[in-house]
């Protein structure tokens, strides 16, 4: 069943209708963290920045606390915690500094925070965004990897700790949106038939096959429609980042695998439709931009203005919708596959591809052995059950070990 209550939200909304909401920014640095601050500072009246974290962007994120006045900001190292701190001092901000996993932690959980933008990129996101659940606050979810890799465990701390979840990937957003309220009790309840997740097909969707094996990094991250972080580029390029969102929106409506298709839609127009069993199909639409979902989950049930240009139809002319060839993209394969066999694998996948990605961006591997390296992981690693969060970690550090003697064997510089 789908596991956003709506009805606490509402609640919620009108608890703190007469004082500013309080926002911890988890990876405000990045593309998702910058759309967030955008949007925040639209809305002065509203809401209020009480962290700020960043990972290596640390001159930006200086910049972000003197703008935005944060009552924290979380660096990872003593060394960037000292740096940051005399920097901020020398210009005047009361902003106090702190550093590594326990500051994320601290300020996800911290009790006058009302929100968590949960937006740091990969599996280092998982600890301070479960610590966000745990402490039952409103989460924004931007980091896939928390619900890939730990999918039940975390959900089941969602229904534990009353913690609100509402997705900020334009894509289960859009789903949200289409969804009636009664979701929340199954998908059949709601005469849901499939979830359909649309995708541009990155920049390689037309590329001959033949020279998807000389393709470049800086080609990976030319994303035709969307500025992202390098990582989640090539992801995007690959259709992994798709493949994720298929496993994530099976543990956020409640879907099986098989009730989630992927579908090739280049415009990224509509960011993804519902199909119901009565025939009406939902979609949500707008312009390719992620302030958008960002607006929508800050104010909901509300709407606000997110400074997003409104759609023009006439402009757009056309829609176009593929079916993805899974041999131009074997890593949605590779994950759907791991969609349906459950357990530690989908923990196994996101830190084998990962390890993958990284290796692609440094030069040591080409493009299409992003999903070699993947399988060799997959084919390797025991699939177990999920039974606590250690037993997560263990996948995943097992896998990257994996990743990296398959990448050491044959790639060796």
């Amino acid at each position: 069943m789908s596991l956003i209550p709506r009805k606490k939200v509402i609640r919620q909304v009108i608890a703190t209708r007469q004082r500013l909401q309080a926002i911890s920014v988890l990876g405000a640095t990045g593309s998702v963290g910058v759309n967030v601050l955008d949007v925040i500072a639209r809305h002065p009246e509203r809401y209020k920045v009480f962290a700020l974290s960043g990972f290596t962007q640390l001159e930006l994120l200086k910049k972000q606390c003197l703008l935005h006045r944060p009552d924290y900001a979380v660096v990872p190292t003593p060394q960037a915690v000292a740096t940051l701190q005399k920097q901020l001092l020398e210009e005047g901000s009361q902003t106090q500094v702190v550093g590594g996993e326990s500051g994320l932690k601290f300020v996800a959980g911290h009790r006058d925070v009302d929100t968590v933008v949960a937006a740091i990129v990969g599996a280092a996101g998982l600890n301070a965004t479960t610590a966000a659940v745990e402490a039952g606050k409103k989460i924004l979810l931007a980091n896939k990897e928390a619900l890939v890799m730990s999918g039940a465990l975390f959900m089941q701390a969602v229904r534990s700790s009353g913690a609100v979840l509402l997705p900020l990937d334009s894509e289960h957003n859009a789903i949200f949106q289409c969804l009636p309220s009664h979701a929340q009790h199954g998908l059949a309840h709601a005469g849901v038939r499939r979830i359909l997740l649309t995708s541009s097909g990155g920049p390689f969707r037309q590329t001959p096959m033949a020279q998807l094996h000389n393709v470049t990094p800086d080609q990976a991250c030319a994303h035709p429609k969307w500025s992202m972080g390098r990582k989640i580029s090539v992801d995007s390029a690959t259709l992994m980042n798709k493949g994720l969102e298929l496993i994530e929106a099976c543990w956020l409506f409640g879907a099986r695998p098989s009730q989630v298709e992927v579908v090739i839609h280049p415009q990224s127009v509509v960011h993804s439709l519902v199909d119901y069993v009565d025939g009406s199909m939902l979609a949500q639409l707008g312009n390719p931009d992620m302030r958008t979902p960002i607006s929508h989950a800050l104010a909901w049930p509300q709407r606000i203005d997110s400074g997003v240009e409104p759609l023009d139809l006439f402009k757009v002319a056309r829609l176009d919708f593929e079916v993805p060839d899974e041999k131009r993209f074997p890593c949605l394969a590779l994950a759907r596959e791991v969609a349906d066999v459950g357990g530690t694998a989908p923990a196994s996948l996101n830190a084998a591809n990962e390890v993958a990605v990284q290796a692609f961006l440094d030069g040591r591997i080409g493009f299409m052995q992003i999903a070699e390296c993947i399988r060799h992981v997959l084919d390797k690693e025991p699939v177990v059950a999920v039974t606590d969060l250690y037993g997560v970690m263990e996948a995943d550090a097992s896998a990257r070990r994996w990743a990296l003697g398959w990448l050491n064997q044959h790639y060796q510089r």
